[in-house]
């Protein structure tokens, strides 16, 4: 079944956090599309303005702006919420070794003061973001929920961190939470710019202007990139999930797996150019490589990823060609 299908009561409302971001504007356009009410929540320190504006004339859209880390905040903003979609968060791994105690405050601190505002507002479904790094140095191929190694990261630290005090809300209060193990999500509206930006939308910015990308490590490093739809149909497949599944983290990808080096080839292949990487060092943090098992996703949240890498990334490079 495709998101689209789903059916929640009309009257239904959803609490997007991180509103403003790359995944969070997704969301929020996706479920307005559907003719849900939409409350949208950000401190706009990473997202941007811009990517909320689309929705302000939208009778079914709220905006607060306001941070996680405040719990009176998060309270307003669960007030008559039935779900909550929480995408509000700090990444990148090597800027979170630059500042772990940042991290600490907003991605720890920021996801309990959400759970908490939750279960006092009486919220139906709490379903999180959480990351591909919580397996570490596991080596093996595919990620399979329950096999996870050392951490590598203060960034995956808090996303683990999250998952454990979510299960807990589950456990102790009976609020139904989802973890949602994102593995390289990419899609239109996603950042190209900054040092710490993501791979895709950076090199085919740079391409687009002729210049010259960076690769870190020799390219071999390979991901399970996974397309935006695929991300959204999980989120709004975890607020359907029963209630015996609450309390789990769950990997959500596609299931395939990509070379660094071939998208690159890929990409100028795409955007008819020679332009050659230069190649820098790895960087502090980074998984070799990644790759979902997603069987335990399909299992118990019917998902059923329609995206793959070769669909999601035509669509992709339109989208920053007409918007770069």
């Amino acid at each position: 079944m495709n998101y689209k299908d789903l059916n929640f009561d009309k009257e239904s409302c959803f609490l997007v956090t991180g509103a403003a971001g790359f995944i969070g504007s997704n969301l929020v356009e996706v479920l307005l599309d559907m003719g849900y009410k939409v409350k949208a929540l950000d401190n706009l320190s990473t997202g941007k303005k811009e990517n909320i504006e689309l929705f302000i004339d939208n009778s079914n859209f709220s905006f607060l702006q306001g941070d996680i880390v405040d719990l009176s905040t998060c309270i307003e903003a669960c007030k008559g919420v039935h779900f909550v979609l929480h995408q509000a968060a700090w990444g990148s791994v090597p800027r979170s070794i630059e500042m772990p105690l940042f991290y600490e405050e907003v991605n720890i601190r920021g996801q309990l003061n959400m759970l908490e505002a939750a279960r006092q507002c009486g919220v139906q479904k709490f379903v999180y973001a959480s990351s591909s790094s919580v397996y570490g140095d596991e080596p093996n191929l595919p990620k399979q929920e329950g096999v996870e190694g050392n951490l590598l990261s203060p960034y995956a630290l808090t996303k683990k961190t999250n998952e454990e005090y979510a299960r807990l809300y589950t456990k102790l209060y009976g609020l139904d939470t989802y973890g949602l193990r994102y593995f390289n999500v990419f899609g239109k509206r996603q950042d190209p710019d900054g040092a710490y930006a993501a791979v895709l939308p950076k090199f085919i910015k740079q391409l687009l202007n002729n210049e010259q990308p960076i690769i870190n490590g020799d390219g071999k490093q390979s991901r399970d990139f996974t397309y935006i739809d695929n991300v959204i149909e999980a989120n709004l497949k975890a607020c359907f999930a029963p209630t015996e599944v609450a309390g789990e983290a769950f990997n959500i990808a596609f299931g395939g797996r990509e070379y660094l080096i071939d998208i690159y080839y890929h990409l100028c292949k795409a955007l008819n150019t020679d332009i050659n990487p230069i190649f820098g060092p790895d960087r502090t943090g980074d998984i070799k490589h990644s790759n979902a098992s997603i069987e335990k996703a399909q299992e118990m949240l019917g998902y059923n990823p329609l995206w793959s890498f070769e669909r999601g990334i035509k669509e992709v490079i339109t989208w920053y060609k007409d918007n770069l």
